[in-house]
């Protein structure tokens, strides 16, 4: 056997120094690789052929289609294993378009124990991209191509799409800046520009964004400061933080938590209250509020719920806000401190993964923001 982690870098290698030019000679298959690479609705595809793939390179015995070690034959093996130990750490290296979790845990991959063979409905979405995963995994079990050569050129779509997302994103940061009037957006351009914002699709990880830029702009006057942001998906009992972002006084070398945020782009439920009280009972700590921030109705009956929790719990705060109507508040009390929230927002946007913001939810931010400042 190879070294599976030399095995990525040396297909890296290959195509480092010239990425436009395909390893593949088959039109048929560079086509398949390159939807599977580049299919933005489901990014668990690409990280099953990478793992597959390089499994076969680092052991040519076993069964390029079995990443299954329950199928019970000897020439399976683990997917997931190759994925989470191998997998995560190159794309994280070279900073390649893919989610940072296992294909694995996907609803079309996880607890198999059956070949991937071609033709297999895997019942997941797009039907399209697990048929094109299915036919290249077979068109390397039937040798009409190396796994070798596969995984080369997988890893070079996702350099070429790496480097053309991220030369769209200077395009824009470009013109952004030569857009920029001496005269800065007003607190309530910059509201309306995070509302538009909140409105494009797959949003739910920027209300964590919003409070967490507000409070980094502000934290020397208000003498706190955040905890480091847990993941999108990563879920509280395995995480133990109580919520989505965590303050703590800046004096306080321990970093206890006094005021806990969690986020729902649902409206707020009695049980979600119950829930807060749940983790909460379980802390040493002395927490002062738990604030919920929605992007949805609030319910009064659970709102007056939260209120009436303080004398019972001795203290401890509950509270469930409007996302828009915090940052608006929030804008005029710190004014002078809205630009430097809106390039706090903005790094923070662009720098998540894919997996919690999308690229062309990126783009959309840098894009509306250009109108707003050329206005």
């Amino acid at each position: 056997m190879s070294n599976p982690a030399n095995a990525l870098e040396n297909a890296f290698q290959r195509i480092a120094d010239t990425p436009a030019a395909p390893i593949i000679t088959n039109q048929l298959l560079q086509q398949q690789v390159e939807y599977v690479a580049r299919n933005l609705s489901n990014r668990a595809g690409v990280r099953l052929l990478l793992s597959c793939l390089l499994a076969k390179v680092d052991n040519p015995a076993v069964d390029v289609r079995k990443p299954y070690t329950q199928i019970g034959d000897e020439d399976a093996f683990s997917g997931r294993t190759y994925d989470e130990r191998y997998i995560t750490p190159f794309i994280n290296l070279h900073h390649l378009p893919c989610n940072n979790t296992t294909a694995f845990l996907t609803p079309a991959l996880r607890n198999r124990n059956a070949t991937l063979e071609k033709g297999l409905d895997l019942v997941g979405r797009p039907p399209q991209l697990y048929t094109a995963v299915l036919d290249l995994l077979d068109a390397v079990h039937q040798q009409q191509i190396s796994a070798a050569d596969m995984l080369a050129e997988t890893i070079r779509c996702l350099i070429l799409l790496r480097d053309e997302r991220q030369q769209r994103i200077e395009a824009l940061l470009t013109t952004l800046q030569t857009t920029t009037d001496a005269i800065p957006l007003s607190a309530e351009e910059i509201v309306h520009l995070v509302s538009q914002h909140l409105n494009q699709k797959g949003t739910s990880r920027l209300p964590v964004l919003i409070v967490a830029a507000a409070y980094s702009a502000a934290h020397q006057h208000l003498g706190t400061q955040l905890l480091d942001l847990q993941t999108h998906n990563a879920a509280d009992y395995q995480t133990g933080a109580l919520g989505d972002l965590e303050l703590t006084l800046i004096e306080d070398k321990h970093g206890r938590v006094v005021t806990s945020y969690e986020m729902k782009d649902k409206p707020v439920t009695h049980e979600d209250v119950e829930r807060a009280l749940q983790k909460l009972a379980k802390t040493n700590g002395r927490v002062n509020n738990y604030i919920f921030i929605s992007t949805a109705n609030i319910d009064a009956d659970v709102e007056e719920y939260a209120r009436s929790l303080y004398a019972q719990t001795g203290g401890i705060e509950f509270v469930i806000l409007d996302c828009i109507s915090f940052l608006r508040h929030y804008l005029h009390l710190f004014h002078t401190l809205r630009t430097i929230f809106l390039e706090e927002y903005q790094a923070r946007i662009l720098a998540e993964p894919e997996s919690a913001v999308s690229q062309p939810l990126k783009e959309a931010f840098l894009a509306m923001r250009q109108v707003a400042e050329a206005e």
